[in-house]
Order: C-alpha cells, then structure tokens, then sequence
C-alpha cells in the first residue's frame, strides 16, 4: 500500500515538473519567435538597377521597407548616405534587400586593361589599321583626337577631326610576333612594327557614337594622340586643294 502511494506521488510530481518544463519551453520559443518577427526598417530594390548603376539611379529604384528581422540579410542598408560615388557591382533584382557590399567603387568594375566609363557616355568600337592609331601606341585611359575623312561628295575629298580630347576605354590587339632577337622589351614596344588590327573603344555620347559609327562604316578614321595639354583650333574642313596651300 505505502509503495503503490509513494509510486503515485512521485509520478505526480514527475508530471507536474514536465509540464512545468513543457510551459517554460513554450513561452521560450514565443518569446525567440517575436524577437525574430521584429520589423526593421531596410531599403529593398522595387525595379531592377543595372550592373554599374550609380547611387542616384539606385536611390529612385529603392524604397524603405519594413520586414521581419530573421529574414534581413546582414548588411541589410537603411540609407544611401555616405555612398555617393558608388556604384552597383551586379545587377539587383525586385524585391531583394539592398546590402552595403553590392554597392562598390567604380574602379573595381573596369575590365583589366579597361578604364571605367564616364557618366553619361557610352561606349563604341572601331577597328583600326596601326597606322591609324599612331602605331597602335596608345592605352586605355589616353585621350585622342578623331579625324574623319571622305573621299567622295560635292566637295570632293575631305577631312576634320571632328572630335577632340577623346576618352579611350580599351584597346584590343593582336599579340605581336615574337622577335628573334633579344632587346629590351620597352625599346622593343616602341620600335617593333605592329602587325594586323587594333579594336580601340572609345567613351562618347548618343549623337557623337552614332558620327563615329557612319564615319566608320562610310569613310575612313585616322587617331591622333591628343592630351589634355593640346591646344585645339577651330574646326576646319580640309579640302584636297587645301593641301599644297
């Protein structure tokens, strides 16, 4: 009788302590629960921002949203302050919370042998024989002129650099042949003798790409390598006859 009595109290109390535990856990994972569904306020992209879009394109394409917190990516950003100059790494989809490390210096985009491309300007490509690009000595970041020329219309032959203290982007090539002899490779650069086309891309406006892209399809392009620190006349069409003047 005193075992059976004994038996049944220590059951009681094993139950009451369960569910005691069992409350405890409930009210636990409630409490973790709310402290997950907090709202935070974070920026969250509404239309998608291209790759290399600048922090003013990306503040009109962004809007402040409350959500959840478990469900906030860390570096989840409230503000764009502070990150004028940035620009998008890759490209940011609807609906994503904007996250600090996607937003990087422009310098860090530019392809290697590339330099970034101005804002506002696009980028075009024209394929240029060396001797039309000052024997293929010029490099991304060197500014240049551009010289048209047509060879036929009313006018007869002519020619204008059209364009002055132009931003070259890129500059493709086709690997030289190796030489059979030793020398050094800086006098080697400037004195061997470039061998087929070079794809320079150049950094221009909507109206200015379009002139170079007729230029190129119509007459013929002719470089110059053009620095800050040259002095430019004022535009003149050179006639034929105007040569021997």
């Amino acid at each position: 009788m005193k075992t059976r009595l004994l038996g049944g109290i220590v059951a009681l109390v094993l139950a009451v302590v369960g569910t005691l535990l069992l409350v405890s856990y409930v009210q636990g994972a409630e409490a973790r629960a709310q402290r997950d569904l907090q709202p935070v306020d974070v920026l969250v992209v509404q239309s998608q921002i291209p790759s290399g879009a600048t922090a003013d394109s990306i503040k009109a394409a962004v809007k402040l949203v409350s959500l959840p917190q478990a469900s906030v990516p860390n570096g989840a950003l409230k503000s764009l302050d502070g990150l004028q100059g940035k620009v998008a790494a890759t490209d940011l989809l609807p609906g994503e919370a904007l996250v600090g490390a996607r937003l990087v210096d422009p310098n860090t985009l530019a392809a290697p042998g590339s330099v970034p491309v101005p804002p506002g300007m696009q980028e075009i490509s024209v394929q240029l024989e060396a001797q039309r690009v000052i024997g293929g000595r010029i490099q991304a970041g060197d500014t240049v002129g551009v010289i048209v020329l047509f060879a036929d219309g009313a006018a007869g032959e002519t020619a204008q650099q059209v364009f002055h203290k132009v931003m070259v982007t890129s500059v493709q090539r086709a690997d030289s042949k190796p030489s059979t002899t030793a020398q050094d490779p800086k006098a080697q650069a400037n004195t061997q003798l470039p061998s087929g086309s070079l794809l320079v891309t150049v950094a221009r406006n909507d109206v200015d790409s379009a002139k170079i892209a007729l230029a190129a399809q119509f007459g013929t392009i002719w470089l110059t390598k053009e620095p800050a620190s040259t002095t430019e006349s004022a535009p003149t069409v050179v006639k034929k006859a105007d040569v021997f003047r």
